[in-house]
């Protein structure tokens, strides 16, 4: 069965633009919880630019599903985490200029390092996973490093603007999920997902988890978060079952 994550940065984000209390992003995960996600995703970034430490402590108080908190690598984080405990820290690369996440984190670049990171958490019992580009030399090092998981970056598959590169960018995340599955890595997907770009996605039985925030909670906007939660849930249900039928 696969599952989603709801990423509830973007509500902080708004409620940021006027520096008050509304909207709350804790409220938000509490409704996206109830409509079914089987989890809540935040970003706790370096320079606080829509998530705050309270609204973690918070939501570590509150959710009753999973916590995911992303994070990068920086010792003040990692010290937050340990201490509030989420049920799994998703490691991201993190650059102060970037709107948002751009690409996937270079795990084989420092892969003692970042096992360093993982020994740590695990001390804590936190479930840690690496969000890597679909490559085999990143899913190699996240098992070198301990990982949990593995969650692939489909940005690239999601900005694709030609036929032939879809095609491409969606084998790579097809081989990826398989290699990742085979070494016993748990294998999740995220970043620039939507309702459309979704389909394809689910027929990869490999992956088991997304993490979806941006088309979400701009869906929300217009039409409500629990009904915002409850379509993308229809959409990977009905998705995979295609995909059963097919088979």
């Amino acid at each position: 069965m696969k599952t989603l994550n709801v990423n509830i940065d973007h509500v902080a984000t708004i409620r940021e633009a006027r520096g008050g209390k509304e909207p709350d992003p804790v409220n938000a995960a509490l409704i996206a919880e109830l409509a079914g996600a089987s989890g809540i995703v935040c970003h706790l970034r370096e320079d606080r630019r829509h998530i705050h430490d309270r609204d973690v402590k918070i939501l570590r108080e509150v959710i009753q599903t999973k916590l995911d908190l992303e994070m990068a690598a920086h010792e003040e984080i990692i010290n937050i985490a340990l201490n509030i405990k989420p049920d799994l820290v998703t490691i991201v690369p993190e650059g102060r200029m970037e709107l948002t996440t751009e690409g996937g984190l270079d795990v084989a670049g420092n892969p003692e390092l970042f096992k360093s990171l993982v020994n740590r958490m695990h001390d804590k019992g936190i479930e840690v996973s690496f969000f890597v580009e679909p490559e085999q030399k990143q899913i190699d090092a996240s098992l070198k490093a301990g990982a949990d998981m593995v969650e692939l970056h489909t940005g690239t598959y999601a900005n694709a603007s030609d036929k032939n590169s879809l095609s491409n960018e969606l084998y790579r995340i097809k081989k990826s999920s398989t290699l990742a599955h085979n070494a016993g890595l748990k294998v999740a997907a995220g970043h620039g997902i939507n309702y459309i770009n979704i389909k394809p996605l689910c027929l990869i039985p490999e992956i088991i988890e997304f993490s979806i925030g941006h088309s979400l909670i701009s869906r929300a906007i217009h039409v409500g978060i629990e009904r915002a939660t409850r379509e993308m849930i229809d959409v990977i249900n009905t998705s995979t079952l295609h995909r059963g039928l097919n088979k």
